[in-house]
C-alpha cells in the first residue's frame, strides 16, 4: 500500500500527477466490478464531487480484515451484518473513479474511461445520467463536519490531472447536490469551494 499522499509536502513541492491509460499514477488502484461502458462517442465533459463515510459521520473505520468500510462498499466485500446502517445500504451497488481518504490518500476503482455508478438519476446543463459523461470523486466525510487540508491539495491535484487529460471538463466542476437538488446534499456546506478552485488554479499556472 502506497503511503499517505501529502502528509508533509507543501502544495508547491508536489509533483504534478499524470493519467495514464485512464489511471491516475498516484492513486492506489482497487478495481470495482460496478461499471460499465460509456454510451458510444461520449465526450468525458463533467466532474462531480460527493462525499461519504460509512458508519455515516465516522471515518477510517475498517472490517475485521482492515479494509475501509467505503473501500469495502465499492468493491461489493461490505459485511452488511458489521453494522446496523449497512442493512439499510444492503445489496446497493455503486461505485466512483477516485475516493480520497481523510489523509489525502487517493484510491481508484473504475477506469477513467469507464462508466462508474456514482450520481444516479442526474441532469446537467439538460443533459440526463451525468454517469455517462462524468467522472465520479468521493472524499470521505459528511455534510455534518469540515474537509482536511490533505483531501483539497489531493483533490486539487486530480482535478488538475483530469483538465489535461480530459479538457471538456474544464469549467465542468459541480457537486452532486448540483445534479440532483432535493435527492442529494452533498458534499455539504462545509466544503469550500473557492480554496477547491484556487488550487486547482494554482496547479495549472
Amino acid at each position: 500500500m502506497k503511503k499517505p499522499l501529502f502528509a508533509t509536502k507543501s502544495a508547491k513541492s508536489l509533483s504534478p500527477m499524470q493519467i495514464h491509460q485512464g489511471r491516475l499514477t498516484q492513486a492506489n488502484w482497487m478495481a470495482s466490478s460496478n461499471f460499465n461502458a460509456r454510451p458510444e462517442g461520449t465526450d468525458i465533459s463533467l466532474i462531480v464531487i460527493h462525499n461519504i463515510s460509512l458508519p455515516p459521520d465516522q471515518f477510517k473505520k475498517t472490517d475485521v480484515n482492515g479494509l475501509h468500510y467505503v473501500k469495502a462498499f465499492f468493491t461489493n466485500s461490505l459485511d452488511w451484518e458489521a453494522h446496523p446502517y449497512f442493512k439499510t445500504i444492503e445489496g446497493m451497488q455503486v461505485s466512483t473513479h477516485l475516493f480520497i481518504e481523510r489523509s489525502g490518500e487517493i484510491t481508484q476503482f473504475v477506469n477513467f474511461e469507464d462508466r462508474a455508478w456514482h450520481a444516479g438519476r442526474s441532469s446537467y446543463l439538460g443533459k440526463t445520467e451525468c454517469n455517462d459523461y462524468s467522472i465520479g470523486i468521493e472524499l470521505e466525510g459528511s455534510d455534518n463536519q469540515p474537509f482536511t487540508k490533505e483531501q483539497y491539495m489531493a483533490l486539487a491535484s486530480a482535478i488538475a490531472a483530469i483538465y489535461k487529460a480530459y479538457p471538456k471538463t474544464h469549467r465542468h466542476l459541480i457537486g452532486h447536490s448540483d445534479i440532483a437538488p432535493g435527492r442529494k446534499t452533498d458534499p455539504g456546506k462545509y466544503f469550500e469551494w473557492n480554496k477547491l478552485r484556487d488550487l486547482v488554479g494554482q496547479r495549472n499556472t
